[in-house]
Parts: C-alpha cells; sequence; structure tokens
C-alpha cells in the first residue's frame, strides 16, 4: 500500500462503533456533540498549502500547486479525537470567507446555512506514514498509532469545490 491511499466507497475495517462514526451521513460536528463530552476545534494552521497527490485530480491542479488550506483538531473532554483538513482553490470567493471562521465547527455551516450547498458522496482510507495527513494526525496522537481511518467528501456552491478530510484518532473510540 502506498503512503497516498486509494480512497474508496468502503470503509477499511475498524469496529462497529468506529464505523458508526465515521460513516455518520449527517455532520460530525453533531455527532460528537451528542456524546456528551464538551466539544472544541482549535486551528492548527490556516492559509496557502502545498496540493497533496491525491488531491490534484479532484481540483484538476498539477502537483506544484497551492491551495487555500484550513487545518484543525477537534476535541471531546479535552482530547484530540479528529484532525481535519479543508482545502479550496487559492482565491475562492466562495469557500475562503466561509473557512476564516476561526475555532466555529465547519459542519455547523455546511450542515445548516447552506441549503443550496451540493454534497458528493463520502469516501474512506486508511492511512499511513509518508503521507502528509498520516503526519497531521500522528502529531495530536500521543499513541503514536501506524494508521488512521479517514474520510474526505468533497461539497460544491456556486460552483465552487471543498474538499474537506477528517482523520479519526484512537481516543475517540474511548469518548463515543
Amino acid at each position: 500500500m502506498t503512503p497516498f491511499s486509494d480512497w474508496s466507497a468502503r470503509l477499511p475495517p475498524t469496529s462497529p462503533l468506529l464505523a458508526e462514526c465515521i460513516t455518520v451521513s449527517g455532520s460530525l460536528t453533531n455527532y460528537l456533540m451528542a456524546s456528551g463530552h464538551d466539544f472544541a476545534v482549535s486551528v492548527l494552521q490556516q492559509g496557502s498549502d502545498a496540493i497533496h497527490a491525491d488531491e490534484t485530480a479532484l481540483f484538476e491542479l498539477t502537483p506544484d500547486s497551492q491551495l487555500h488550506a484550513r487545518h484543525v483538531c477537534l476535541t471531546l473532554a479535552g482530547k484530540p479525537v479528529v484532525v481535519a483538513r479543508s482545502v479550496c482553490l487559492p482565491e475562492c470567493p466562495v469557500w475562503r470567507p466561509i473557512l476564516e471562521r476561526g475555532s466555529r465547527s465547519l459542519g455547523l455551516t455546511l450542515f445548516g446555512d447552506l441549503p443550496q450547498l451540493r454534497r458528493g458522496e463520502l469516501s474512506f482510507a486508511e492511512l499511513h506514514a509518508g503521507h502528509p495527513l498520516f503526519a497531521l494526525a500522528q502529531a495530536h496522537d500521543p499513541h503514536g498509532s501506524s494508521r488512521y481511518l479517514a474520510r474526505r467528501c468533497r461539497f460544491e456552491l456556486d460552483g465552487q469545490r471543498l474538499l474537506v478530510c477528517e482523520i479519526f484518532l484512537p481516543e475517540l473510540e474511548q469518548l463515543l
């Protein structure tokens, strides 16, 4: 398996509890908030970032391109449970203002404030060392896992694309 895992409509093997969370069709934010634990979002990075190899086709860009990226860490009870990367074209007039939201969860807008939003299908992957999202996850995982389950989804608003990828940390299962 390459570090740039193939994204698929099939979820890699995992526990039923974690599978339910990862495959939730609605807002992950709402799902996590329903756990009863304090929920918070911390912005890790926002601004220009290199496109990942497995993002080039989705944006029809070359491997040397840049995207506007927002990296966040979602916590429950103060513990990191999900890290996420949301990306759009650098000068996108639709998504840039939506992504520049500080610690307010993107899910609150994607699943509430934009009735004209089109959401693509979820796709899943198992990420390993060498993938840039693996490094993002490992930086917030005290367990130092050797793999992470991830999901991603493409959104479209006014003809503009947004890609949201969420990487699930091991602590999540303990807090569900």
